[in-house]
């Protein structure tokens, strides 16, 4: 498992110990153990910016996920899932407005993030939207039993 985490947002200090731990246990429980990706927080400017430019959407959002493009791999190479992009400001008025913790916030984004790079999706269609919400509760209470 290879995780790289990058805070380009001031507004956070950011317990990345916490977050590597929470990650390698998400990628376990998808069974995707050996997996990389990367992990980065930004604030709303940046993130409306992403969103205006790779969803044509004019304004900010929580998550973003970028799917690696590797066409060729070794077999004997872990997969390289991609990329995950949170809007700090928006996983602490998320948390805020759910009563929860700013971490637990930061973990639902990031198993929404990683399902979506596993190929899982929630528009178009309210059975797929069903069936991923289910997966993300599933993995959320999961993680809260071991982290």
């Amino acid at each position: 498992m290879k995780i790289l985490i990058k805070n380009l947002q001031r507004r956070r200090r950011l317990n990345k110990a916490k977050i590597i731990r929470s990650v390698g246990k998400i990628l376990s429980l998808l069974a995707q153990p050996d997996a990389e990706l990367s992990i980065l927080f930004i604030g709303d400017r940046r993130m409306l910016r992403l969103n205006a430019a790779y969803r044509g959407k004019l304004k900010s959002t929580d998550v973003l996920s970028f799917e690696a493009d590797i066409p060729f791999r070794e077999r004997d190479q872990p997969p390289v899932l991609g990329d995950i992009v949170i809007s700090v400001p928006k996983a602490e008025s998320q948390a805020e407005k759910a009563g929860a913790t700013f971490y637990d916030e930061v973990n639902r984004l990031l198993i929404h993030g990683t399902l979506h790079l596993l190929k899982h999706d929630h528009e178009g269609s309210v059975y797929k939207a069903r069936l991923m919400r289910k997966k993300e509760k599933e993995i959320f209470n999961a993680l809260k039993k071991v982290v």
